[in-house]
C-alpha cells in the first residue's frame, strides 16, 4: 500500500483541516447521537425488562461514565498512535456493542454492551477528534471546534426522533441493530479523512500530571462535575416526563431532538463570537443559561409548549459548553498533548453522569414527583458557573498557564 505523506506545516487552517472537521463532526454525530439516544428506548426497555426507572436509567449512567473515562486512555492513545486507529476502534465498539444489545435478556447484560460498549465508542469518536482538530488550526480554530462539536448536537436533533419512529415500527432490538451497522459504516468513513496535525506527526506527552498540579484546572474541573449531575438528567427523564403529562412517544422523544438542534446553533455561534467576548465570559455565561433552562421545566407543568422552550434553552447552554470547553482548555493548556487534558477534564463530566440520572430516577420513584429533582439541578448547574469565579483573565479568556 503506498505510504501517506505527512502534512506540512503550511496545511494549518487549510482545506486539509477543515476535512478533519468534517471527520469529527461525523464521529461525534454518530457515537453520541446514539448514546444520546436513550431516552427514546427507556420505556420499551423498561417495560421489557420489567425495571425501575433508578434501575434502567443505570444503562445511560454507565453510558456516560464509560465514554468520559475512558477517553482519558483514548486521548492519551490519539495522542500516542493518532486518531486512525483510535477511531477504527470505535467503529467495532459501536457495532458489536448494539448488535450484542440487540440481542440481550437482562438489564444487567444491558449494562455491559451499551453502557460500556457505547460508552467505549464514543471516547474513541469524540474527544481524541475534538483534540485533533485543536492542532490543525490557529487563526481559525474557535470557528472550526465549534463545527466539529455541533456534530453531537446534530446527532441529538436526528437520532432521538429517529429512535422514536423506528422503535414503533420495528422495535427496539432491530432499531439498535440498524443504528450498530449504519453508524460503524459512517464512522469507517471518517476515518480515511482524520489525520494527526502538522507538526505533531511523533507521539504527543502525556500531560495528567501537569493538569492534576494546576489549582485552575481543578476549578474547571469542580466545575464541571456540578454541571455534569444536572445536565444530563433532562437526557433521560424528560420525555418520560412529557409522556406522564399525556405527550405521545414521538413528540417526547422529539424534545431532545429540539435540544440538539439549539445546540448545534449554539456550538456555531458561541465559537464565532470568541474573538469579541473571549471564550471563559462566553463559558460561564452557558451555566447562568443551564439553571435558567431548570426553573422554566420547573414551572412548565403539562405545557408542551414550555418543554420545548425548557430543552431550547438548555440546549443552547449546554452546546455552548461543549463547544467553549475545549477552546478554554486549549486556550489555558496549549493543544500538544491536549488529548490527554481534555480526557482528564472530561472525567468530572462522566462521574455527574454516573450518578446524576440513576440517583434522579431513584428519587422520582419513591417520592412520586419530578420537581425536586428539577429544583436540585437548577442549583448544581448554578454553583457550575459559581465555582469559576476569581480565575484568572485576560479580555474575557483564561490566561495561559504559566511555564515551570
Amino acid at each position: 500500500m503506498r505510504a501517506r505523506t505527512p502534512p506540512l506545516k503550511g496545511e494549518v487552517d487549510s482545506p486539509r483541516a477543515w476535512l478533519t472537521v468534517a471527520a469529527t463532526f461525523v464521529s461525534s454525530f454518530v457515537t453520541l447521537g446514539v448514546a444520546y439516544s436513550f431516552g427514546a428506548f427507556f420505556t420499551s426497555m423498561a417495560e421489557e425488562f420489567d425495571s425501575t426507572r433508578g434501575e434502567t436509567a443505570v444503562i445511560f449512567g454507565i453510558t456516560t461514565f464509560s465514554f468520559f473515562w475512558l477517553s482519558l486512555a483514548t486521548g492519551r492513545a490519539a495522542d500516542y498512535w493518532g486518531p486512525r486507529p483510535v477511531l477504527l476502534t470505535g467503529s467495532l465498539s459501536l457495532l458489536v456493542s448494539l448488535l450484542a444489545t440487540s440481542r440481550v435478556e437482562s438489564l444487567a447484560l444491558g449494562y455491559l454492551t451499551i453502557g460500556a460498549g457505547v460508552g467505549l465508542a464514543a471516547a474513541c469518536g469524540y474527544i481524541p477528534m475534538v483534540a485533533t482538530v485543536g492542532g490543525w488550526f490557529e487563526q481559525h480554530r474557535a470557528t472550526a471546534m465549534g463545527l466539529a462539536v455541533a456534530g453531537i448536537g446534530a446527532g441529538t436533533l436526528v437520532m432521538s426522533p429517529l429512535s422514536a419512529r423506528l422503535i414503533e415500527q420495528y422495535g427496539w432490538r432491530q432499531t439498535y441493530v440498524i443504528f450498530g451497522v449504519g453508524g460503524s459504516a459512517l464512522l469507517l468513513l471518517a476515518v480515511a479523512f482524520i489525520d494527526r496535525p502538522p507538526g505533531q506527526l511523533r507521539a504527543q506527552p502525556g500531560r495528567f500530571a501537569e493538569a492534576a498540579r494546576s489549582s485552575v484546572f481543578r476549578r474547571l474541573w469542580i466545575s464541571g462535575l456540578f454541571s455534569g449531575l444536572a445536565l444530563f438528567v433532562p437526557f433521560v427523564f424528560v420525555g418520560q416526563y412529557a409522556k406522564d403529562q399525556g405527550v405521545d412517544s414521538v413528540a417526547a422523544a422529539s424534545l431532545i431532538g429540539f435540544m440538539g438542534g439549539a445546540s448545534v446553533l449554539a456550538r456555531i455561534g458561541f465559537g464565532s463570537l470568541v474573538k469579541r467576548f473571549g471564550s471563559f465570559v462566553l463559558y460561564r455565561l452557558c451555566f447562568a443559561l443551564t439553571s435558567l433552562s431548570f426553573l422554566i421545566w420547573l414551572f412548565a407543568a403539562d405545557s408542551y409548549p414550555a418543554l420545548v422552550a425548557f430543552v431550547v434553552v438548555l440546549g443552547v447552554g449546554y452546546g455552548g459548553f461543549v463547544a467553549l470547553s475545549s477552546i478554554v482548555m486549549a486556550g489555558r493548556m496549549g493543544v500538544a498533548g491536549l488529548g490527554s487534558v481534555l480526557g482528564m477534564f472530561y472525567t468530572s463530566q462522566g462521574l455527574g453522569g454516573l450518578i446524576g440520572p440513576p440517583t434522579a430516577g431513584w428519587l422520582i420513584d419513591r417520592l412520586g414527583t419530578y420537581r425536586p429533582i428539577i429544583v436540585g439541578c437548577c442549583a448544581l448547574a448554578a454553583l457550575a458557573g459559581l465555582a469559576l469565579t476569581g480565575l484568572p483573565t485576560a479580555n474575557g479568556s483564561l490566561l495561559p498557564e504559566p511555564a515551570n
